[in-house]
């Protein structure tokens, strides 16, 4: 007795640690208090096959909840007709799953008795007073199944859940309905969970109360008690550096390791610092606060280089929903120095310089997230990303020219949107189909915590209500799913109803992935001091275009976004003794722009050619 356990249950993922644990682990390590992680997800894919597991946590739609849906039966007991229903409605309806795939979903469903029984069976459980369980995306009714199990079997244990499905509301009602969960931690547990293991433990150094210890909720005369908001970690430099030993001993010993390609989770930052200011209109992530914080320039440096060297892991994601720009004075330039090999993922603003972009590879990050969502301004405009089409645009193309990858997605349906944001789009999509087409292009969802869903009415948006999976994974009535629930449906209101309008742009899409554009587009500058064009592009008007001296100097300074105003002015400081008119300006980039070799909005122009001068071959 005295130990504690967390456990990362399926659908976690295999390829990652789960750094809330880990942290947790390190935190609780610090109090000398002995702690273990077991990824039961690890044991469910071998038990399954990890194609099985990769395939339905994964490729499956995450709104289906396939993954809960076959630990229901395991949590609740047998019931047929809810089964059958949700096959129909969920299954073959809304997402269209043919009957090998829902074969495949019965088969796994299964498997799940067995695979409890063996956690069961491997875990010496009297020697735990405390277990916990992280419980994001779909792992919640598979955690809740061997927490019933490990609850009937050896009710001394304490029964502690967190993660993000059990933030806020959610989490409230989760512990409410759910009777074998003593308490929960809400929000960040850092400061919260090893307070309440050293209260259950019987150590009161703190000397506190439950009820002083924030974010927790537990159960008091058969009634659910929350005792406020947790406090948020402040100084992100007193974080632990989270512990993954048990990740990698876990998956050393599984016969997963030969289909898993391990990546190290990273992080320098919390909350949104773009969302203090402005919230995105469909984002819920942050849960119920978006304070930015970040880690200084040398701790960050310490873990990560901690971090590399403990587990020879080159492939590094950031999990921060936003990089600090501070750290392209400090941070970034640093890890340019180092001669530690890695590759970086971040989550970035798209408002970066080509100067950032370049800094970004220098420093080893190769892959970025950066919050495109359209290349519409007005869109943009309606979801407040603080940003335009041909800034997100141009973003892509230096991405493209410094070779790397940057994850960008399409989102349609937000309230006020019109047919002709879409035609404007549209206009400019066969200019830039030689760089990366978007991996998805989908309609917006409401999610719980974001404006959508916190000022619904304001939005033109009605009838907000749990979206229909949620009545096959928690058969509960009306009121607590609508606690429960982290994604919802809603209705338009007629004057804001956007539906149709998006229905040309996915289709364009979807023939963009399909069939990606062979040719391209790039510049060579000539010994001559000329500009050459080189279009390989299949809708290219000509294959060389040779830009003398002005005409060069135009088409560069446009690399960046430029009004037709703002190239007049430059060209008439470089070329004094010629007389530059706007008139004549304006020409010449619209005859680039009908060339596709630059594309407009209106008022910008851009330069869409990926300039041969470019660290592409230097690195």
């Amino acid at each position: 007795m005295g130990r504690i356990l967390l456990i990362s249950m399926p659908f976690g993922s295999l390829n990652r640690p789960a750094l809330g644990i880990s942290l947790l682990k390190a935190r609780l390590s610090d109090l000398s208090i002995a702690c273990d992680i077991k990824y039961f997800g690890i044991t469910f894919a071998e038990l399954i096959g990890c194609d099985e597991y990769q395939w339905i946590s994964s490729e499956i739609a995450y709104t289906a909840y396939a993954g809960d849906w076959t630990f229901t039966e395991a949590l609740y007991g047998n019931n047929v007709e809810s089964d059958q229903r949700y096959m129909q409605d969920i299954l073959r309806t809304t997402w269209q799953l043919d009957d090998y795939s829902i074969n495949r979903l019965w088969r796994i469903r299964s498997l799940v008795p067995y695979f409890l029984q063996h956690c069961m069976d491997i875990i010496p459980w009297d020697n735990y007073s405390v277990v916990g369980f992280t419980s994001t995306f779909e792992q919640n009714i598979a955690s809740l199944a061997l927490a019933k199990a490990i609850k009937q079997a050896h009710p001394q244990i304490a029964i502690v859940f967190g993660g993000a499905n059990w933030e806020g509301d959610m989490g409230f009602e989760l512990h409410k309905q759910f009777k074998f969960v003593d308490y929960a931690c809400s929000g960040e547990a850092e400061n919260s969970f090893p307070a309440l293991v050293q209260l259950i433990l019987g150590r009161r150094a703190s000397n506190k109360s439950i009820d002083e210890i924030r974010g927790i909720i537990y159960r008091s005369a058969g009634a659910t008690i929350y005792t406020g908001d947790a406090e948020l970690i402040l100084d992100l430099d007193e974080l632990p550096i989270p512990d993954f030993s048990d990740y990698f001993h876990d998956l050393s010993q599984s016969t997963v390791i030969a289909s898993v390609i391990p990546v190290l989770l990273f992080e320098t930052s919390r909350g949104c610092w773009w969302g203090q200011k402005s919230h995105c209109t469909f984002c819920g992530l942050n849960g119920k606060n978006l304070t930015f914080r970040s880690k200084s320039c040398t701790r960050a440096l310490e873990e990560l280089f901690y971090l590399v060297d403990q587990w020879h892991i080159s492939l590094i994601e950031v999990v921060d929903n936003m990089l600090d720009m501070g750290y392209f004075k400090d941070f970034l330039p640093t890890l340019a120095k180092t001669e530690k090999s890695f590759s970086l993922f971040y989550e970035v603003k798209a408002n970066l310089t080509r100067s950032q972009v370049k800094t970004l590879r220098e420093a080893n990050v190769d892959r970025i997230q950066p919050g495109i969502e359209s290349l519409n301004n007005h869109v943009l405009s309606l979801m407040r990303k603080g940003t335009t089409g041909l800034r997100n645009l141009q973003l892509l193309k230096w991405c493209k020219e410094y070779n790397i990858q940057a994850d960008w997605n399409i989102l349609y349906g937000f309230p006020g949107e019109t047919i002709k944001d879409y035609e404007s789009m549209i206009k400019i999509l066969p200019s830039i189909r030689f760089l990366c087409s978007p991996p998805t292009c989908g309609p917006i969802r409401m999610d719980r915590f974001s404006p959508f869903y916190n000022q619904a009415p304001e939005f033109g948006l009605t009838n907000v209500r749990p979206i229909k999976s949620y009545q096959y994974i928690y058969p509960f009535d009306r009121k607590s799913l609508l606690k429960i629930a982290y994604c919802f449906d809603f209705d338009y209101k007629p004057e804001v109803d956007p539906t149709g309008c998006a229905s040309q742009l996915t289709s364009y899409i979807e023939a963009w992935r399909q069939d990606p554009e062979k040719g391209t587009l790039t510049s060579i500058t000539r010994p001559d001091g000329t500009l050459a064009l080189i279009d390989t592009r299949s809708n290219a008007k000509q294959s060389e275009y040779i830009l003398p001296e002005l005409e060069r100097d135009a088409y560069e300074y446009c690399d960046s976004m430029r009004t037709a105003s703002s190239v007049t002015n430059h060209l008439s400081q470089r070329y004094a003794q010629i007389k530059i008119e706007y008139q004549q300006v304006v020409k010449y980039l619209n005859s680039l722009v009908a060339n596709n070799l630059m594309v407009t909005d209106g008022t910008h122009y851009l330069s869409l050619a990926i300039s041969s001068n470019s660290m592409t071959d230097e690195i």
